[in-house]
């Protein structure tokens, strides 16, 4: 690496599609960059002594080491490096808000490195390459069940495949996925890369049984007693939802089902979405990725207009240099789709739905979030205001797992958010393992994937009283 690279080279992100061309198709906004350009992004890397983005990664991927082959064009020992602690990284280089760059300590002076888009071209060569293959190691004999086929649930099904487990992955819609299929729209992860996984991971003797709900058509109880471990990753898909006056309206709905619509649109699993925004006055409550993932479902679909609402005050355009994480406060996120259109409201908080059996109209009042003791919002009378709209989109987060037959059919125990509690992962029903959004809330795609990675970790010391599956950010990582 020459001298003062990181300062020398700007730094550059993959290209976006033109609005007008995006909005008329489902097909991936961005557009990739080619293998030479990313190795110069990669020179950028200042190969810290103290690596903070390898921290601020929740699966500890060797950052520094990885790019340092992209640089020197060892793609190879790059692709082995990162998939040694990712299952997916063409995931993570696609949906993950990378939180290593915001750890990155050249964003204290400069723009960060663009780990994210190095980390998405490493598994695109793997895969262009023939790099991927399926694992074969000897079986164990043990059996192994996985609820849940979105991100934890796959990462624990994939690890458990590598040391020789049989693994079954049981899943309650028709096709695998989870989250990243019917979540996360085409235009930001397409099927066919989850669907390329997935073949994989068959080739690797991963079993999927769709169309099966666990507590409804199959008891907990006949599934513990199919199988030596269970492993629960069913995420938590129990949405957060705004019980205010007229709440029971029609075309009030929450975001799960608005983007689950649209996904089987775009598969061709549907002839047309069962909540369409074409021609609508649409309002998305919420500011998160979910929220800006329905703002842009909302434009492909046609919508008249698109306004969203947000709770907390805006942000500023950008982090001041000299804050460096975890200090400091986000700056304002503009995702491909707020380019694309629409109003963003911020500091407003919703108090009634109006309407004579439809929705027409929401009222709202400014707002204030304290954080300081928890998540506090004071509003302000005297700040009313009216928003037409014909479909209104819940996107405020999500509670936590659906827990009802869990609880009947398990020895399983909640904590106070509905969240199933473990320790190292182990619930309170011997056998019964739980990971991702499911164990710890709402979250990341990369955290699910950690967690599935440490749950099947825990799995297998149970299973055979040790384990070679490696731990979080093991610092003995293959080399090609």
């Amino acid at each position: 690496m020459a001298d003062f690279d990181f300062l020398a080279l700007p730094r550059r992100t993959a290209p976006r599609r033109p609005v007008a061309e995006r909005l008329a198709d489902d097909l991936p906004v961005e557009l990739p960059l080619l293998a030479p350009e990313v190795a110069v992004q990669a020179r950028r890397c200042m190969d810290c002594g103290v690596p903070f983005c390898q921290s601020g990664c929740p699966l500890g991927n060797p950052i520094p080491d990885f790019n340092e082959a992209v640089r020197e064009g060892r793609w190879h020992e790059a692709f082995a490096l990162l998939s040694a602690t990712n299952n997916f990284p063409e995931f993570t280089g696609r949906i993950c808000p990378a939180p290593c760059e915001s750890a990155c300590v050249l964003g204290l002076v400069a723009e960060p490195v663009t780990i994210e888009q190095i980390e998405r071209t490493i598994a695109e060569t793997a895969f262009d390459e023939g790099w991927v293959t399926p694992t074969a190691a000897p079986a164990t004999g043990r059996s192994v069940t996985v609820v849940g086929s979105g991100p934890a649930g796959l990462a624990a099904a994939a690890q458990f495949a590598a040391v020789g487990h049989a693994v079954t992955v049981y899943e309650r819609d028709d096709k695998p996925g989870g989250l990243l299929r019917y979540g996360v729209p085409d235009f930001k992860l397409s099927k066919a890369v989850v669907d390329r996984r997935l073949n994989v991971l068959r080739a690797s003797g991963v079993a999927f049984e769709c169309g099966v709900e666990i507590g409804r058509d199959l008891s907990f109880g006949d599934l513990r007693a199919r199988h030596d471990a269970v492993v629960l990753a069913t995420g938590a898909t129990r949405a957060h939802d705004l019980p205010v006056p007229g709440r029971e309206l029609g075309g009030i709905h929450t975001a799960w089902d608005f983007l689950a619509s649209h996904a089987r649109v775009a598969a061709g699993d549907a002839e047309a979405p069962t909540i369409d925004a074409a021609g609508q006055r649409v309002l998305v409550i919420g500011g998160g990725d979910t929220a800006s993932d329905c703002i842009g479902v909302a434009h492909r679909q046609g919508a008249a207009s698109v306004v969203s609402f947000q709770i907390t005050d805006k942000p500023p355009e950008r982090v001041p240099r000299g804050s460096a994480w975890p200090f400091f406060s986000p700056a304002l996120s503009s995702s491909s789709s707020h380019e694309e259109g629409g109003e963003r409201v911020w500091s407003v908080s919703a108090q009634e739905f109006c309407g004579d059996g439809h929705v027409a109209s929401v009222r709202t009042l400014d707002a204030r979030v304290d954080l300081s003791a928890g998540f506090h919002v004071e509003t302000f009378p005297g700040t009313d205001r009216v928003w037409e709209a014909d479909l209104v989109v819940i996107a405020i987060g999500y509670a936590g797992p659906e827990t009802e037959a869990l609880v009947a059919q398990t020895a399983v125990t909640l904590d106070p958010r509905g969240r199933v509690q473990a320790t190292d992962f182990a619930t309170a029903d011997d056998g019964v393992f739980v990971a991702g959004d499911a164990r710890r809330g709402a979250s990341l795609v990369v955290w699910a994937l950690s967690e599935g990675r440490e749950a099947a970790r825990a799995v297998d010391v149970y299973l055979q009283g040790q384990t070679t599956l490696p731990t979080k950010g093991a610092g003995d990582l293959p080399r090609a």
